[in-house]
């Protein structure tokens, strides 16, 4: 049983980018895979009914539905994938009172890290009741190559009090299509889509050896 989540009070940080991606991979690897959509703009739900190849999706936004349901799936599926919502809600909450592994996207900016704090406090909050559960990490998305923004942000994340991931998933446009495209990087054509691809498996490997 497996349940990773991809949660930050800050929308736009790539939460329901990674999540669809992270559950493509999985499936494609030979996992049974379930993704849960907990977000109000049903992002992940509606990109993962557009791709070929189908994956089982459940929505599930308030507190009670995903504390009913998540457990559920897990007894089901290899893993379960949870795309948070935005904010620190009661549904943020459940779900960490539920997952195995937390992990947090954020951007290289001020506004960003500081959301990731507030998120990582609220995954103390439930760790203390929780006996350490669940774990947690912390990786950088929407990065922009050779910037001082960039590094500044990685050595300020070593600060944060969770492990950050190696990884960076850089900005590309090529990420940006998939939504509107009905695919995920490694469906479309190109450097970037490639290069995308390549940056999604390495931090999805690290993911997958937390929780192993």
């Amino acid at each position: 049983m497996s349940i990773i989540a991809f949660v930050n009070q800050k929308g736009g940080c790539a939460k329901s980018t990674t999540a669809v991606h992270f559950a493509y991979w999985l499936v494609h690897r030979g996992n049974q895979v379930v993704l849960v959509d907990a977000d109000a703009q049903r992002s992940s739900s509606i990109w993962i009914d557009s791709l070929e190849d189908k994956i089982p999706c459940v929505v599930a936004q308030t507190s009670q539905e995903l504390l009913d349901c998540i457990p559920k799936l897990a007894k089901k599926y290899s893993y379960v994938v949870v795309d948070g919502p935005a904010g620190l809600s009661d549904a943020t909450k459940a779900i960490l009172y539920c997952t195995d592994l937390a992990i947090i996207p954020c951007q290289p900016t001020g506004v960003d890290l500081r959301s990731a704090s507030d998120a990582i406090r609220l995954i103390r909050q439930a760790q203390t009741q929780r006996e350490g559960k669940p774990q947690a990490a912390v990786f950088l998305s929407r990065a922009v190559k050779g910037t001082r923004l960039k590094d500044e942000a990685i050595t300020l994340l070593t600060n944060i009090g969770v492990p950050v991931l190696d990884t960076v998933i850089h900005q590309r446009q090529a990420i940006a299509d998939t939504f509107g495209q009905a695919a995920t990087v490694w469906e479309l054509l190109g450097k970037a889509s490639v290069e995308a691809a390549e940056e999604f498996e390495q931090l999805f490997e690290e993911i997958v050896e937390i929780k192993d």
